[in-house]
C-alpha cells in the first residue's frame, strides 16, 4: 500500500506515519499546498497513492479542498470507482459539519484526534488495504 499522510502538526503526522509504515510506502505533506504537488506527481507517474490521510485545518489549502481536488483528479484520469484512493479525513473537529462535509466531499472514513490504532487498523481492512489479520 502507498499512503500519503497531509498533517500539518509533526507529532501527529509522525504518529500516524510509524502507524502506516507496517503496511507499506508512506509519503508525508505538511500542507495542502505540497499535498497537492505530491498528488499530480503521482498521478503523473501513473504510481497514485491507494491512501491518504487528511487533515481538515491545513495551511495554505484545506483538507476539503485537497480531497475535492483528489477526486477531480481521479475523473480527469477516467479512474474507475474501485481503483480511486480510499481517504480518510482525521480531525479534532468532530461537528456535524465538519463530517458530513466530509462525506459530501466524498471521503471514504473520518477518525477523530485521538484516534485508536486499532479504529485505523478497522478502516484498512473494510477498505481491503490491509488483510483482517494484518500485524501492527
Amino acid at each position: 500500500m502507498k499512503a500519503l499522510i497531509v498533517e500539518d502538526d509533526f507529532f501527529s503526522r509522525t504518529l500516524l506515519g510509524e502507524m502506516l509504515t507496517n503496511y507499506g510506502t508512506v509519503h508525508f505533506a505538511a500542507d495542502g499546498g505540497e499535498a497537492l504537488e505530491a498528488l499530480s506527481a503521482a498521478f503523473d507517474n501513473k504510481d497514485r497513492y491507494q491512501l491518504i490521510c487528511l487533515d481538515i485545518h491545513l495551511p495554505e489549502v484545506n483538507g476539503h479542498e485537497v480531497l475535492r481536488k483528489v477526486r477531480e483528479l481521479e475523473i480527469r484520469h477516467s479512474l474507475p470507482p474501485d481503483a480511486t484512493s480510499k481517504v480518510i479525513m482525521i480531525s479534532a473537529l468532530h461537528d456535524g459539519e465538519n463530517v458530513l462535509g466530509a462525506f459530501r466531499d466524498q471521503c471514504d472514513g473520518y477518525l477523530v484526534k485521538p484516534f485508536d490504532e486499532n479504529k485505523l487498523r478497522e478502516l484498512l481492512t473494510e477498505f481491503h488495504l490491509i488483510d483482517s489479520d494484518a500485524k501492527n
